[in-house]
């Protein structure tokens, strides 16, 4: 696993091997089992983990005690709950796998240790967490104003594979609607 993160981050910066052991070293592989949480809400979030394999969701739960999803994350993703993360304090949602996941996880203290190990690795984290957030955002707010089957059929466009490996309940909870109407949705689609 640490091999692919490895790859990833040489694909936005060259790393020195010295640096490349550095970080295979921070980072500790996890597995998750479907609905498994890495982290949950009313805690302050002090890891960072990236996805090797699976579907990760941000959840957080409404005023009526319904989860809902936030965002699906999938292979080649860092993920934390960034404000809990950068500034310690208490988080509202939570991280859980929405199908079986293989994660590497570093704690907040060692990425700082890293940050002053490697050159520029600071940055380099920081520009790629900020563009994940401005793609999220953007498919998020592809959805706007849209109907539930309009919604729907976004998401299939943009994340097909989701659609394929998380629970329709999962699904509806992030597009808005409830699972009765996806079901009625996907089989008027078919």
């Amino acid at each position: 696993m640490p091999n692919r993160l490895i790859t990833f981050l040489q694909q936005h910066r060259f790393l020195t091997t010295d640096a490349q052991a550095l970080i295979t070293a921070a980072f500790e592989p996890r597995h998750y089992k479907e609905g498994n949480q890495l982290f949950k809400a009313g805690q302050i979030c002090r890891e960072l983990f990236f996805i090797c394999d699976g579907v990760i969701r941000i959840t957080a739960t409404n005023q009526k005690g319904v989860e809902l999803t936030h965002f699906f994350l999938k292979e080649d993703s860092f993920t934390t709950i960034l404000y809990s993360f950068n500034n310690e304090t208490i988080a509202n949602e939570s991280i859980q796998a929405a199908c079986d996941a293989d994660v590497l996880v570093i704690s907040k203290s060692k990425l700082q240790v890293l940050y002053g190990q490697i050159p520029g690795f600071k940055e380099l984290i920081d520009q790629i967490t900020q563009q994940k957030l401005m793609d999220k955002i953007k498919i998020r707010n592809a959805y706007l104003g849209e109907d539930s089957e309009t919604r729907y059929h976004l998401f299939m466009k943009q994340q097909p594979d989701i659609v394929r490996r998380v629970p329709l309940k999962d699904i509806a909870g992030y597009l808005g609607i409830t699972p009765q109407s996806l079901s009625r949705i996907r089989k008027n689609t078919k």
